[in-house]
Order: structure tokens, then C-alpha cells, then sequence
């Protein structure tokens, strides 16, 4: 099993919905986790919203630290905001390391709904790349190979 850690800065949003949906759809290939540099006190309400829109119950869920798990073997470390790009630690067992940058949804204005479409396209965005993920064979690919790949699909809109 491959184990995936994502990271952002407050593990409220973009972190969340990626680990959510990698989980669901990575079950039984990858182990995910996702944490945050400067954990949030809460996930964002809206980043639940999105999730449940596509039958994902998130509630009750915590933003997570990255206390112990810089001492913890990862196969692929992604980040998908700059912030934690930049306090992203050494990790034991050099783990692909690999950027998906993107906006932070919970800082978009507007009304609710508004508010909502940004999540809705991040979670759009997420969805993208952990299908073209999934789509490779992450188990059998050398390294190099996969960063590469890896790095493509952080490009994708």
C-alpha cells in the first residue's frame, strides 16, 4: 500500500477535501493522511459542504498537526499550498515530494453560495488530479518516473 501525507498550512480545506477523496477512492491502494503546518481550530463548514455533495460525510473531523508524523515513512508527501511547501519538514525514507498548488477556497468573498462554487471548483480541481493519480500504477513505478508524473499532474486545472 502506498501511503500518501498531504499538507497545507491550516488543514482546513484543501487538505481535507484531498484526503477525503483520495480515501475514498484510493481505498484498498493508498494510505492517506493529510495535516497542516498551522492547524485551523475547525474544517472549514464549507469544505464539509462540498465533501457531502459528492456523499462524503466529513463531520466531526479535526485539523491535524505535523507533530510525529515527520518521523513516520512516506512514500509521496504532497503539499497544495506554498506555505506549507516552504515548512515542509525532512521526512525519513526520502519520500517523493511533490507541490499540487492551488487557491486557498476558505479565503474567497462573496455570499454563501458564492462562497460554496469556490469549494466546489477546488474540490473539482482535487478530484482531477487524485483520478489521474489513481489512473497510474503508483505500486509498480520507479521514483523518478512517478514525481514526474506527479508533478504533471499538479499542474492540471
Amino acid at each position: 500500500m502506498v501511503r500518501i501525507l498531504i499538507l497545507c498550512t491550516g488543514n482546513s480545506a484543501r487538505s481535507q477535501m484531498a484526503e477525503a477523496l483520495l480515501r475514498r477512492d484510493g481505498a484498498g491502494r493508498v494510505e492517506v493522511v493529510s495535516a497542516g503546518s498551522r492547524p485551523a481550530a475547525a474544517v472549514h463548514p464549507l469544505a464539509i459542504a462540498a465533501l457531502a455533495e459528492v456523499d462524503i460525510a466529513w463531520e466531526g473531523r479535526v485539523p491535524r498537526g505535523m507533530d510525529g508524523l515527520e518521523h513516520e515513512r512516506w512514500d509521496v508527501v504532497i503539499t497544495v499550498c506554498d506555505n506549507a511547501r516552504e515548512a515542509c519538514p525532512y521526512f525519513p525514507g526520502q519520500p517523493l515530494l511533490v507541490h499540487w498548488g492551488m487557491p486557498d477556497p476558505a479565503e474567497a468573498t462573496g455570499s454563501a453560495a458564492e462562497r460554496l462554487q469556490v469549494f466546489r471548483v477546488a474540490r473539482e480541481v482535487l478530484q482531477r488530479r487524485i483520478s489521474a493519480l489513481l489512473a497510474l500504477p503508483i505500486e509498480r513505478l520507479d521514483p523518478a518516473a512517478l514525481g514526474e508524473q506527479l508533478t504533471a499532474i499538479g499542474r492540471m486545472p
